[in-house]
């Protein structure tokens, strides 16, 4: 059996040209222009890289993007100033702060100094409080990602068994609790499985949908999953390849060669979840926009 291939880059640029025509209706027919603001304290390189992605997907489909760049000797005090006064722009409907911050920074205290209604991560309490009890909020991007490509690519989740490898509160958690609720595009029955998790292989076996969100490669592996599973794999992991000219390959959670055999649909690494996290950001920033003028 060929595993279909879930293309995160195809659905992403499907959505994103949505976006991109719903951004000039907006900026037509209410002069309004959605605004992100993306904050970074040092100089990370992938979350360098991350930044950038995130402006030039911003500038394809017309969405104004702020770049906040700080030295990682810049102080927490200022960084919360910093909130503030992102919060009181009428410009900035989205603020988006790049994690990790460096050590003497609390990465708790700067978050939840995100006014909810700019929290396109979709992190702060309020809004994982919201999303909990089933009301209308910003989704965290990388489930919600997940959850949209799973449903464009007219994979049903309603009454499937989902088991989650991964419990973090980025991923695992808040997708146990999205596709549980008694809502379009859920209703599943979810199992979460993490590293106290005793034969996790007893619990993948029983899946419709496995979600790899581990952290680690090979976690998921052809013995552990049954006939016509879809997995989706979460992970982004480098491993040393002398063969390619950077000297690592990137593989997710899964192990893809031999998983894919046995499933009916696979995402791949790189290329399937990741390009639709930051796809997910972009909708959450205009949905902000929109609630902004109540449009």
């Amino acid at each position: 059996m060929d595993a279909k291939i879930l293309d995160g880059k195809k659905t992403a640029r499907d959505m994103r040209e949505e976006m991109r025509l719903e951004v000039i209706s907006l900026k037509e027919k209410h002069n309004l222009i959605p605004g992100l603001a993306v904050v970074l304290v040092g100089e990370n390189p992938a979350s360098v890289s991350y930044v950038t992605g995130k402006r030039k997907a911003c500038e394809k489909i017309g969405i104004y993007s702020r770049e906040e760049n700080h030295p990682e000797t810049f102080p927490e005090e200022k960084l919360l100033t910093l909130i503030k006064e992102l919060n009181n722009d009428p410009a900035i409907h989205g603020i988006l702060v790049q994690l990790p911050l460096p050590k003497h920074i609390d990465d708790k205290k700067v978050l939840y100094e995100i006014n909810p209604d700019k929290d396109v991560d979709g992190f702060h309490p309020f809004n994982v409080g919201k999303m909990m009890i089933g009301e209308d909020t910003f989704l965290p991007c990388t489930p919600h990602g997940i959850q949209q490509l799973l449903v464009r690519n007219e994979i049903s989740i309603e009454s499937k068994h989902v088991v989650i490898v991964g419990r973090s509160n980025i991923v695992g958690k808040p997708l146990a609790m999205m596709l549980c609720q008694k809502l379009k595009n859920a209703n599943a029955t979810v199992t979460v499985c993490h590293t106290r998790t005793k034969d996790i292989g007893h619990f993948t076996r029983q899946a419709d949908i496995v979600v790899a969100a581990a952290g680690r490669p090979n976690t998921v592996t052809a013995d552990m999953v049954s006939e016509g599973v879809v997995v989706v794999d979460v992970g982004v992991n480098r491993i040393e390849d002398n063969t390619r000219e950077k000297g690592y390959r990137l593989v997710g959670d899964a192990d893809f060669e031999n998983v894919s055999k046995k499933a009916s649909a696979i995402t791949p690494v790189p290329g399937g979840v990741g390009p639709m996290t930051i796809t997910m950001l972009l909708h959450n920033t205009i949905k902000s926009a929109r609630l902004s003028r109540a449009v």
